[in-house]
């Protein structure tokens, strides 16, 4: 199945990608799927923070990444939004175990490539594309030491494609 580009855009500091998120956020609603991709440090959980934050979700928005799912319910009587880490999981089977409410919320996975068919008949694919660089060995050293993404957030400059699949994207 073929996609839509929604954006295309080069993002050059964290905060660039924090203000993606929110404005990404200005086009979601409950039911809405994103798929984040990209290298450790790439920026998918200030993405996401920035998804909140224009969701007006309760946080902080941190990586889920030991407990799989974090919800954040709105302050604001809109979508909740669920983030997820798909990255230790093995199989949709162990996603669908999560017990995710994907109809009544935002959600946001990271690492979620090739265990969501079937989940939903729209989404968005987000591609993250960071440079190599010295941010590429804090990444290796990160991945060792098992610690959260979010510590390697470095400011260098991103590629970023948003990819709407499905009808809701269509248009």
């Amino acid at each position: 199945m073929s996609g839509r580009v929604l954006i295309d855009r080069s993002i050059a500091t964290s905060a660039d990608m924090h203000a993606l998120g929110v404005e990404l956020a200005g086009m979601l609603a409950a039911g809405d799927l994103l798929v984040l991709t990209g290298p450790l440090g790439a920026g998918k959980t200030t993405l996401t923070r920035g998804i909140g934050e224009g969701l007006g979700v309760r946080g902080p928005v941190t990586s889920p990444t030991f407990v799989l799912a974090r919800s954040h319910p709105s302050l604001v009587g809109g979508s909740p939004l669920v983030h997820v880490d798909a990255y230790r999981l093995g199989s949709a089977v162990e996603l669908d175990d999560l017990d995710i409410d994907f109809a009544g919320s935002v959600v946001v996975v990271e690492w979620g490539g090739g265990m969501l068919d079937g989940v939903a008949e729209s989404w968005l694919e987000v591609d993250i594309v960071r440079p190599t660089g010295a941010a590429d060995t804090a990444a290796d050293e990160l991945a060792e030491a098992d610690l959260e993404e979010a510590d390697l957030d470095a400011d260098e400059p991103r590629a970023v494609t948003v990819t709407g699949f499905g009808p809701r994207w269509a248009a």
